[in-house]
């Protein structure tokens, strides 16, 4: 009986494990590789490299994966508010106290250590969602219950976006991954795909093409439409819906000329059209592809990087990690790290549908939701299919809290899952 008792005697998903090990080996190598200077012969070891530091990273990160392995799995589920409501209080004190780097004030300074809070609060969000739809009554179907999730999730969205920090903001909409999963009614979900559609629709397309689209759209449906539901209340209902898409549709252009900021703005655009910030985030696009492409099928080999090595690249150990992977690994190369990154998700969601407790399933499907966002829209925008929004590659690029981060929000999903393998095998 003590043996289940012991932490290190439940057993931890291997499968899990080693493809985190080898996301973070493989990120590593790459830090390495866009850091590297062939003139200084720059050693994996130099502790002022990116590499280094990333290296002196990974070991503390090692220290934190055994506490969690260590402490007794209902730690989490028991102060999963406690967590929240301390990262609350940090995301106020960055906007009190914060440190302004790169125009954004999300991190909180300790000598030459610092911080970003907005990178852990998705795990403490995650927490406490799963904490919260957890409580025996709780549905999603219900008014009350609904607001308390989006409040939940709606609090932090709006400490983080104060401190400029737009794209660890975008991240929280993960949850709605999760949130399908457990019960949200289907209209939330499509109602905000259809958005995000329609605003992507305006920006390429002339309105009058668009409005023309939807009422074509809407004759459609009422032609496909059962005579005996062609009633007055429904015709209205979808004259209605016609009516809010083209609302939507004419706010797009108030909301990037006079909501956005000049360099979010332009990252919008940029999708667009390149040549709308050509020296800005249209020429960190530009070069980003440009790397990419110029690995071919594989790669210029290790270290053979050049648009890297020459400073072409923009960020190039951080948001754009991926542009080292693209350019000296090639299109097989990349191809390995989309398939490695898919392999983790689905194990996540594999064990997620395994979970006797709802709320290891509820945090499980946070983990796989959070991860899935970060690789979409980090690989996507090196490419010049998403807006560049500045946040990390999980695993890969270079940065302490980034590292951390994902490690723990990872590892405690496999701590909960650990319990369930030990009742398994009694």
């Amino acid at each position: 009986m003590a043996r289940h008792n012991d932490p290190f005697a439940q057993p931890i998903d291997w499968v899990t494990l080693l493809l985190y090990i080898a996301c973070v080996a493989i990120g590593l190598t790459n830090v390495y590789a866009a850091v590297y200077s062939p003139e200084d012969q720059t050693s994996l070891f130099d502790l002022s490299t990116n590499a280094g530091k990333q290296l002196m990273w990974i070991g503390t990160t090692v220290i934190l994966i055994i506490c969690i392995l260590v402490v007794n799995h209902t730690f989490f589920d028991t102060f999963a508010f406690v967590f929240y409501g301390v990262m609350i209080v940090l995301l106020l004190l960055v906007l009190v106290a914060g440190a302004n780097i790169n125009g954004s004030r999300s991190w909180i300074k300790f000598g030459g250590f610092q911080i970003q809070p907005a990178e852990f609060a998705k795990m403490a969000t995650a927490l406490a969602l799963a904490k919260y739809l957890d409580i025996p009554g709780v549905s999603l179907n219900k008014q009350r219950d609904l607001l308390y999730v989006g409040g939940i999730i709606l609090l932090p969205c709006i400490l983080i976006l104060a401190s400029n920090e737009t794209g660890s903001t975008l991240v929280f909409a993960s949850f709605v991954i999760m949130l399908y999963r457990e019960g949200l009614p289907g209209w939330i979900p499509a109602l905000g795909l259809t958005v995000a559609t329609l605003f992507v629709l305006a920006l390429i397309f002339p309105k009058l093409y668009i409005f023309a689209g939807i009422v074509a759209l809407l004759a459609v449906i009422v032609l496909l439409m059962p005579r005996y539901n062609r009633t007055a209340q429904n015709l209205i209902s979808i004259g209605l819906i016609g009516v809010g898409m083209m609302v939507v549709v004419i706010g797009v252009d108030f909301f990037v000329n006079d909501v956005l900021q000049k360099h979010q703005r332009n990252r919008i655009k940029v999708l667009v059209d390149p040549t709308i910030d050509p020296l800005g985030v249209g020429w960190n696009v530009t070069q980003a592809k440009i790397a990419i492409g110029s690995g071919r099928l594989y790669g210029k080999g290790f270290l053979q990087g050049t648009q890297t090595k020459f400073d072409f690249v923009p960020e190039q150990s951080t948001d754009f990690i991926f542009c080292t992977v693209g350019e000296e690994h090639g299109f097989l190369g990349s191809l390995v790290v989309i398939a490695l990154f898919l392999a983790l998700l689905s194990r996540i969601v594999i064990l997620a549908e395994k979970q006797r407790t709802k709320f290891a399933r509820v945090y499980g499907y946070c983990v796989a939701g959070i991860l899935f966002f970060h690789v979409i829209i980090n690989i996507g925008m090196t490419i010049g299919l998403m807006p560049v929004i500045g946040i990390p590659l999980p695993f890969f690029s270079y940065g302490g809290s980034s590292l951390w981060s994902f490690s723990i929000l990872l590892f405690i999903f496999l701590k909960l899952d650990s319990r369930r393998s030990a009742l398994m095998r009694r």
